[in-house]
């Protein structure tokens, strides 16, 4: 597929009571199709989430939202536009990043969390400058992160519960 400019098609999922804010990089295809995060049905995003949690897998974005919502998690992007191929992270260029601020304003926020390197990159040179606050970097859910399995993803991920 040939790289263009893409604009992030939805918000933030954040309430006021978030206090762990989890970033991702730009949505995948299958995630601006559905207009959610983590929309790929081989991310294992939710997954991790539901074992963490001890919560069935959420399947409808009503359920991911009543998942996010029970543990008080905020899910956005460092990214809000940039030129990509498809879902390619190392395809990405021309990053415009999402202001975190209203976020920051919105709720209690207590932790930042990035999804995967792409993530850390792109916060490290774009957003922690700009809010001063780092952020503890997790492996990626990515189906593209094939090296690492669902069972060390969870107890990496378990950190979000501390």
């Amino acid at each position: 597929m040939k790289p263009g400019p893409v604009v992030h098609p939805f918000p933030a999922f954040v309430r006021a009571d978030s206090k762990i804010l989890i970033l991702g990089s730009f949505p995948s295809v299958k995630s601006r199709e559905q207009m959610f995060f983590y929309g790929h049905p081989q991310n294992r995003f939710w997954r991790v989430l539901a074992a963490l949690f001890d919560a069935p897998v959420p399947q409808t974005i009503p359920e991911k939202c009543a998942l996010l919502e029970r543990n008080r998690i905020a899910l956005w992007d460092v990214i809000g536009s940039c030129t990509i191929a498809g879902s390619s992270d190392s395809s990405i260029t021309d990053v415009v990043p999402n202001d975190l601020q209203p976020i920051l304003d919105a709720a209690p926020i207590e932790r930042i969390f990035v999804n995967g390197k792409t993530a850390e990159r792109c916060y490290i040179r774009y957003t922690e400058p700009v809010i001063g606050r780092k952020a503890i970097v997790l492996p990626s859910t990515s189906p593209a992160n094939a090296a690492c399995s669902l069972q060390r993803l969870i107890e990496q991920w378990s950190m979000i519960k501390m």
